[in-house]
């Protein structure tokens, strides 16, 4: 039965009527026969029980209550039994006669949120207002601010501080991201995908059929997909090829069961998918993010096999994670999951065949227990993870690599535009590692780094940053603090709660935050802003939809599987067994990055300008990053077979 014929069906039952009540109006809180019509021994039916509470508008001050009988578990209504006792100050026996004191407020827009959600039902033969969201009632989360736990008054206010609960927000977020889980993904086609030859989109749309819901790995293959067709009209041949590419050579799921400080079991989702390998084992890195599902993993093995491709240092590519949330665990619970993720993982790695790398919520500390486990397990000492010489902690000079390069990449963009990075104004996403080694070399270029964000706001000094500020938000992210801490240091800057960084006046953008950041409302003010180049730190950090919005505006981007040059090359460095970073000089480690970003750099423009896309199309970077990487591959996989 739907929420209007269960309205309708209480109104003709009970005869009672819809009661608004306006902001301001004066209320009976006390729940149980009394003054106020609104309340009595009937229960409140709520009419958005089974819809997110989020949907209704922000502006509606006006609560809708409506007295009928007590719902039953089937569904139908049943009358309230006399001899329910009260309790708690619900219901009360007809023939009882004592008085309780009447509790007057008024009617407050925090009011008309906790209705909105409530609802009444028995337990323990007792009507109680639950919370529709986690399915329990005010007091088993809070203490009611208005009386102790054996007292009788109040429950609507022990329920409104529950709706302001950490607990409550929480469950109502994980009730949101299930809906949205549960719903198949709608896959918004870019404008350019119209525009491709019949050959291309007939690979694309075989793509789509196979895995509708993979959004992001579908995302991804449309902008190859879409450069590579100059590349498939040349030669026939590498049709076969990119089929064959973009169906990943392996994909592990598996089960990471664990057990917390409590002792209680918890069960997670672990993933690795192994993209290619015709140029080598595969090297990528392990995320441990919530958000990380399948379709995920294999978005970022696509892109690390592009990006491994790309350098002079040829790898295959791979990637993989859990949606387990390091945050907030201690390091025993930590250090459990990782043992339990490697006890599966660890059969599809070696040194021939698979080398993991740090990613989002894997750091030295996870990779040293991640690695602790396999050798545990495989019964050696490989150094499988980042290389002999470095061994499981991860090189000190990795992150630093990476932050350096999309930095350099950015000078190289910046010197075939006539123009140089000093002075100009940056826009930075993110504060993790890699955010921070770019703001670090911002300031070594005498850029002027401006912002900085989390997940729930962004970091603005106008002034800009420079080494003591740095300082001052490096000691803010290593104690796991705020980024609102720096105000109290410096009270001039702002800190803008639910913002990203986008429309604040720039003339270059580092996205450094996560995929699909940058969504089309984003890409409007990065143009109004006045930023020219926007480069690439996560990946894939714009939406389709951003992307055709900032093509048209010409605005030069630099795709992330060039820009991570820099990090690539030392990464693979480092499974080198005659190479030690431990013996290079600062100089020497930066000139070795640079080094391979310019080399990055030529050799995407090249194979953009074999193709006819000429240095001043501002698309010349990402089609030639795109094809450079995908003919080294298809050269390996043409010689090797159809295999």
């Amino acid at each position: 039965m739907d929420e209007l014929n269960l309205l309708r069906q209480a109104q003709r039952q009970h005869q009672h009527h819809l009661v608004v009540r306006g902001l301001g109006e004066e209320i009976d809180l006390e729940i149980g026969p009394g003054d106020d019509p609104s309340f009595s021994s009937a229960a409140l039916v709520d009419v958005t029980s089974t819809h997110d509470p989020a949907v209704v508008p922000a502006d509606d001050h006006k609560s809708l209550l409506i007295h009928c009988s007590q719902p039953s578990t089937d569904g139908q209504p049943q009358p309230t039994p006399p001899q329910v006792e009260e309790h708690e100050g619900l219901l009360r026996l007809p023939g009882q006669t004592k008085k309780k004191k009447k509790v007057v407020k008024k009617w407050r827009e925090e009011w008309a949120d906790t209705y909105k959600w409530a609802y009444v039902a028995v337990h323990d033969n007792t009507s109680r207002i639950f919370c529709t969201v986690c399915k329990e009632y005010g007091r088993k989360h809070r203490r009611n601010p208005y009386g102790n736990e054996g007292s009788r008054n109040m429950q609507m206010s022990a329920l409104e501080e529950h709706n302001n609960s950490l607990l409550h927000k929480e469950a109502l977020r994980l009730q949101t991201a299930s809906k949205e889980n549960a719903q198949p993904l709608e896959i918004e086609r870019p404008v350019y995908v119209k525009a491709l030859s019949k050959t291309a989109a007939s690979i694309l749309e075989s793509i789509l059929k196979r895995g509708p819901h993979e959004a992001e790995f579908i995302q991804s293959i449309q902008e190859v997909v879409h450069s590579l067709e100059p590349v498939l009209v040349k030669n026939s041949q590498h049709v076969q090829i990119l089929e064959r590419l973009l169906e990943p050579e392996r994909c592990f799921i598996f089960r990471v069961p664990w057990v917390d400080d409590r002792g209680e079991a918890h069960v997670n989702r672990g993933f690795r998918v192994q993209f290619n390998q015709a140029l080598g084992p595969c090297r990528g890195g392990l995320r441990f993010h919530p958000s990380m599902t399948l379709s995920i993993a294999k978005f970022l093995a696509f892109e690390q096999t592009l990006k491994n491709a790309l350098s002079q240092y040829k790898l295959g590519g791979a990637a993989g994670g859990s949606d387990f949330d390091p945050k907030g665990k201690s390091e025993s619970e930590i250090m459990r999951f990782c043992q339990s993720f490697m006890d599966e993982l660890y059969r599809y790695l070696g040194p021939d065949q698979d080398f993991p790398a740090e990613d989002v919520g894997v750091g030295p500390r996870e990779m040293g227990y991640l690695f602790g486990q396999y050798r545990r397990l495989s019964g050696h000492f490989q150094g499988n993870f980042t290389g002999p010489k470095i061994f499981w902690s991860g090189s000190s000079f990795r992150t630093e690599a990476t932050g350096y390069g999309l930095v350099f990449f950015a000078r190289v963009v910046l010197a075939d535009m006539n123009k140089e990075l000093k002075g100009l104004r940056c826009v930075i996403s993110g504060s993790g590692k890699i955010a921070m080694h770019v703001l670090e070399k911002l300031l070594s270029c005498e850029a002027i780094p401006v912002t900085v964000s989390d997940s729930k706001g962004y970091l603005l000094d106008a002034e800009g940053f420079d080494y003591m500020k740095y300082s001052v938000l490096r000691n803010i992210k290593a104690q796991q603090r705020s980024l609102k801490e720096y105000l109290k240091s410096y009270p001039n800057a702002k800190y803008i709660d639910d913002a990203k960084p986008w429309s604040e006046k720039c003339d270059v953008a580092f996205p450094c935050a996560s995929q699909n950041e940058i969504d089309q409302a984003d890409a409007l003010a990065i143009i109004n802003s006045g930023c020219h180049v926007l480069i690439e730190c996560s990946n894939m950090p714009c939406t389709a939809q951003a992307v055709d919005i900032l093509r048209t505006a010409k605005v030069v981007v630099a795709p992330a599987k060039a820009t991570a040059a820099g990090g690539v090359a030392v990464g693979e460095l480092e499974l080198n067994p005659e190479f030690s970073l431990m013996q290079w000089s600062v100089e020497d480690f930066e000139n070795k990055i640079q080094d391979a970003v310019k080399q990055t750099y030529d050799r995407s423009i090249k194979a953009a300008q074999d193709y006819g896309i000429m240095k001043e199309n501002p698309e010349s970077l990402v089609h030639g990053a795109n094809i450079c990487a995908f003919l080294n591959i298809a050269q390996a996989m043409t010689d090797q077979g159809c295999v």
